[in-house]
C-alpha cells in the first residue's frame, strides 16, 4: 500500500520523505490502516487524529463528496471472543443510531456506520463531519503562553452559545458525559463552540470490557475511569456511573472555571472540604459566580436541573432591553420531518473576541447630516417563543456590555467610534436579533464628486424603497466586495480620491445585488425581515408543512430551485451562513405560504377502482410543484414523467427511514415496490429559463381506497448527512 504526502504524491510505504516534493511523510497509522488507504471504496485515510479506549480516529477524505474532509472513528474495544465482539458491535450500532438522530449545527453530523472486512477481520467505523477549528484546551494553552486567560465576558458568551446545545441533546434523551475543554471546538468559520466526542461510544466500550474482561476485579475500575474526566465529571458519575442532565452542567461549569483560571479542576478543589475554591484565582461578578457555584453543587439536587434553568439565571442577572410583546410560536404538535439536505447553522453571535477581531464595514465614518426619514414601516419582528426571545435579548445585552455593539458581526467597533465622534444616533431599520441598531451612514460625503454623490443617493433611495434592513444590506455587499478583493477585507475605505475606484466597485456590487433581490420577487414583508431569519423560522416551517403531509426536504427542493434561479453561482457552496443565505430563508418562507394555500401542493386521489392518475401543469422558471398521494406498503408503483430536460423529479417515501427513490432526477420512468405505507411525495421543479409544460402519470397495482383530507404526519424523519451540494 503506497504512502501519500499532503499534496497527494505517491511514495513507497517505507519512505520517510516525499520523493516528489521532499515533504516529511506521515508515520504508519496502525498495523493495518495506513495513510492513502481507501476504506469502504469511499473514505481515503489522511492521517490518525488520535486514539482512546474504544479505538482510533482518522482524518479522511470522502471520495463521493469531492474529497470533503470527514472523521472516521474505528470501534475496537479490548475484548476477546466471537460473542464478546458481537455484543460490542450490537451495542455500538445502537449507540450510533442514537447519535445519528442528533441534528444540531453545533454538533458534528454522524453520517453513517459501515463495516470493512480486511484480511478476514471485520472492522466497524463511524463516520462524522470534520470540524475545522481549535479545541478550547488548545486555545487556553496558547493564551497561557501569552500570560492571558479567558475573560468573564467570553465565558458568559460561551455559556449562552453552548447551553442551547445541551438543552437540545437532553431533550433527545442524550447525556454527553464527557464535557471538557478537549471536547469543545471553537469552529474556525464562525467561532461557535461545537460539542464533540460524546461519551456514549466510550460507555459502550467500557461496558463490554467490564462485562467480558477476563481479569477478575477489573470491571468497575475499567468502566469508571473511562466515563468522564476526573475533576470535570461529578462524584455520582465517577463513582457510581450515574448520569443526569445536571451532570453535563457540572462538567460545563468546571470547564468554564478552567478557561477562566488556566488551572486544572484538581487545583481548584479544596483538599480538606472537597469543595470548589476558585475565588482565590479569579474575580467574577457575583451573578456569574453564583450561577457557577450552583452548577457545581456537590448534592445533585442543589444544582440546576436543566440547561434552560441556567440560561434563565444568566438572563435574569442581566435583564434584556424592553421589547414589544410577541405571540409565542406554536410548536408543531407532531415531530416535523427533516430535510434530506443540511440546513443553516443557528445564527448565534460569535464570542466577543471574534467580534473585536472581525473585519470592519467598508463604509467610511464621518459626520453626517440627519438622513431623510425612511418612508416604509419598520420590519415585522420575528415571532419567537418567550424563552428564545429572552435568550436572544440577553445576547444583545451581553454584546452591549462587552463593547461588541454595532450593525452586526463585522461592524461593531467602527460604528460605535463613529457614533461617539458625531454624536448622532439615527437608524432607518429594525436591527436583527444579533445586533443593536446601526447608525445610518449612507448620506454621501461632500468630498465625493457630484456623480458619486448622486450614485450613492440613488442606492440609498432604492434600498429604502425595497424596505431592506441597512445592517443586512451592508453585510451582504461587504462580503461580496471582500470576496472579490481579499486584500481589502477589514479595511475601511476612506473618502479620498485614492479609494474612488474601490468605492465605485462597492456601489456597483450593491446595484447588482439589489437587481438580484428584485429578480427574487419577494414581497415587501419578506424583504424587510432579511437579516433576522434563523433556525427558529426553519423549525416553524417544518411543522407547518408537516401538517400538510409534506416533508421539509420537499419544501427545501421548492426553495432551492427558486434560489438558484437567481443565484446560480451559489450552487455547491455553503451559502447559508453568509448574508445571501437570508434570501434563501425568505424564499423558503414564501414557499411555505404557497404550500399552505395549495398553490404549490396538490393531493392525488384515485377514483374507486382506478389504477392510474395523470397530473400536468406549466412551471415558470425557478418554480416547483409538490404532489402527495397515500399508498400502502408493498404496492407496485409505476411513474412516467414527460417534459423538458430542464425539469427535475424527486420521489420521497413517507419518512427518511428509507432513502429517496428519486432525487433531482432527469429519469422519465420508474417502477418498483413501495417500502412503507403513508404519503409519498412527487416534487417537480424547473431549471429552465422559459415556461415549460410537464405531465406526470402514476399507476398503482391494488390502489388504496380513496383517502380523506390529508392528516397531520406522525412520523418524523431524522436529518440525514450533508449532501455534496451544501444546500439547506
Amino acid at each position: 500500500m503506497p504512502l501519500y504526502c499532503t499534496k497527494g504524491h505517491e511514495n513507497p510505504i517505507d519512505g520517510r520523505f516525499c520523493q516528489h516534493c521532499g515533504e516529511p511523510l506521515p508515520a504508519v497509522v496502525s498495523n493495518t490502516v495506513l495513510p492513502g488507504m481507501t476504506l469502504g471504496d469511499r473514505y481515503r485515510i489522511v492521517h490518525e487524529l488520535g486514539h482512546g479506549g474504544f479505538g482510533r480516529t482518522y482524518l479522511s477524505e470522502d471520495l463521493n463528496r469531492f474529497n470533503e474532509p470527514c472523521v472516521l472513528k474505528e470501534f475496537a474495544p479490548k475484548v476477546q471472543g466471537t460473542y464478546a465482539l458481537q455484543k460490542a458491535s450490537e451495542l455500538f450500532e445502537r449507540e450510533a443510531g442514537v447519535l445519528y438522530k442528533l441534528k444540531h449545527p453545533q454538533i458534528p453530523n454522524f453520517r453513517e456506520l459501515f463495516r470493512v472486512n480486511q484480511r478476514g477481520n471485520g472492522r466497524l467505523f463511524l463516520v462524522q463531519d470534520y470540524v475545522e477549528g481549535q479545541t478550547y484546551r488548545a486555545l487556553l494553552e496558547s493564551r497561557k503562553h501569552q500570560g492571558a486567560r479567558f475573560s468573564e465576558a467570553e465565558v458568559r458568551q460561551i455559556l449562552l452559545q453552548i447551553l442551547p446545545v445541551l438543552e437540545y441533546i437532553h431533550s433527545m434523551g442524550v447525556i454527553h458525559r464527557d464535557i471538557a475543554p478537549d471536547n469543545m471546538i471553537s469552529r474556525a468559520s464562525d467561532q461557535l463552540p461545537v460539542l464533540i466526542d460524546f461519551g456514549g461510544v466510550k460507555e459502550v466500550a467500557a461496558t463490554v470490557e467490564s462485562e467480558f474482561n477476563e481479569t477478575p476485579g477489573m470491571e468497575t475500575a475499567t468502566i469508571h475511569t473511562r466515563l468522564g474526566k476526573p475533576g470535570y465529571a461529578p462524584d455520582e458519575q465517577m463513582q457510581r456511573g450515574i448520569v443526569f442532565p445536571h451532570s453535563d452542567l457540572y462538567a460545563l461549569a468546571a470547564t468554564m472555571l478552567v478557561l477562566l483560571t488556566g488551572k486544572q479542576p484538581q487545583e481548584l478543589i479544596d483538599d480538606g472540604t472537597l469543595l470548589w475554591n476558585w475565588r482565590r484565582d479569579v474575580n467574577l461578578s457575583p451573578a456569574l459566580g453564583a450561577v457557577l457555584d450552583k452548577m457545581l453543587s456537590r448534592r445533585p439536587g442543589d444544582r440546576y436541573q436543566s440547561a434552560s434553568a441556567v440560561l434563565q439565571s444568566l438572563s435574569s442577572a442581566h435583564p434584556p432591553a424592553p421589547a414589544p410583546d410577541l405571540p409565542p410560536t406554536q410548536p408543531p404538535t407532531k415531530p416535523p420531518m427533516a430535510p434530506t439536505m443540511v440546513v443553516a447553522r443557528a445564527q448565534i453571535p460569535p464570542p466577543p473576541q471574534a467580534i473585536a477581531n472581525s473585519p470592519q464595514p467598508i463604509l467610511t465614518p464621518h459626520p453626517l447630516p440627519p438622513p431623510t426619514p425612511n418612508p416604509l414601516p419598520p420590519p415585522t419582528p420575528k415571532p419567537q417563543s418567550p424563552f428564545l426571545g429572552l435568550v436572544g435579548k440577553t445576547l444583545v445585552v451581553s454584546l452591549l456590555i462587552t463593547g461588541a455593539t454595532g450593525i452586526g458581526w463585522w461592524a461593531g467597533n467602527l460604528w460605535i467610534q463613529s457614533l461617539s465622534k458625531s454624536g448622532e444616533e439615527t437608524s432607518d431599520a429594525t436591527p436583527s436579533p444579533s445586533s443593536s441598531p446601526p447608525v445610518d451612514q449612507e448620506n454621501p460625503s461632500s468630498q465625493f464628486s457630484p456623480a458619486e454623490q448622486a450614485r450613492k443617493q440613488q442606492l440609498r433611495d432604492r434600498r429604502q424603497s425595497l424596505g431592506v434592513n441597512y445592517n443586512f444590506y451592508v453585510n451582504w455587499v461587504n462580503e461580496v466586495f471582500w470576496t472579490q478583493n481579499p486584500n481589502q477585507r477589514g479595511r475601511t475605505l476612506g473618502n479620498g480620491p485614492e479609494n474612488e475606484q474601490l468605492r465605485e466597485q462597492w456601489d456597483r456590487i450593491a446595484t447588482e445585488l439589489l437587481d438580484k433581490l428584485d429578480q427574487a420577487k419577494l414581497p415587501g414583508a419578506a424583504r424587510q425581515r432579511l437579516g433576522s431569519y434563523g433556525a427558529a423560522d426553519r423549525d416553524r416551517w417544518k411543522g407547518q408543512v408537516n401538517q400538510r403531509n409534506l416533508s421539509s426536504r420537499a419544501l427545501y427542493d421548492l426553495a432551492d430551485v427558486a434560489f438558484f434561479q437567481v443565484f446560480p453561482e451559489q450552487r455547491g457552496r455553503d451559502f447559508l451562513n453568509q448574508p445571501v443565505g437570508q434570501i434563501w430563508h425568505a424564499i423558503a418562507g414564501e414557499k411555505v405560504k404557497a404550500v399552505q394555500s395549495q398553490e404549490a401542493l396538490e393531493t392525488i386521489r384515485f377514483a374507486p377502482g382506478a389504477v392510474g392518475k395523470r397530473v400536468s401543469g406549466t412551471l415558470q422558471p425557478g418554480e416547483g410543484k409538490a404532489y402527495i398521494s397515500n399508498f400502502a406498503q408493498n404496492q407496485l408503483l409505476a411513474v412516467n414523467f414527460t417534459g423538458s430536460s430542464k425539469l427535475r423529479l424527486s420521489l420521497y417515501p413517507p419518512t427518511s427511514t428509507f432513502p429517496p427513490i428519486l432525487e433531482d432526477s432527469t429519469e422519465k420512468t420508474w417502477s418498483g415496490t413501495l417500502p412503507q405505507s403513508g404519503y409519498y411525495e412527487f416534487i417537480v421543479v424547473s431549471e429552465a429559463s422559459q415556461p415549460v409544460d410537464y405531465q406526470l402519470d402514476i399507476g398503482v397495482e391494488n390502489p388504496p381506497a380513496p383517502s380523506p383530507e390529508p392528516a397531520e404526519t406522525t412520523t418524523a424523519s431524522p436529518e440525514p448527512a450533508q449532501t455534496t451540494t451544501p444546500s439547506p
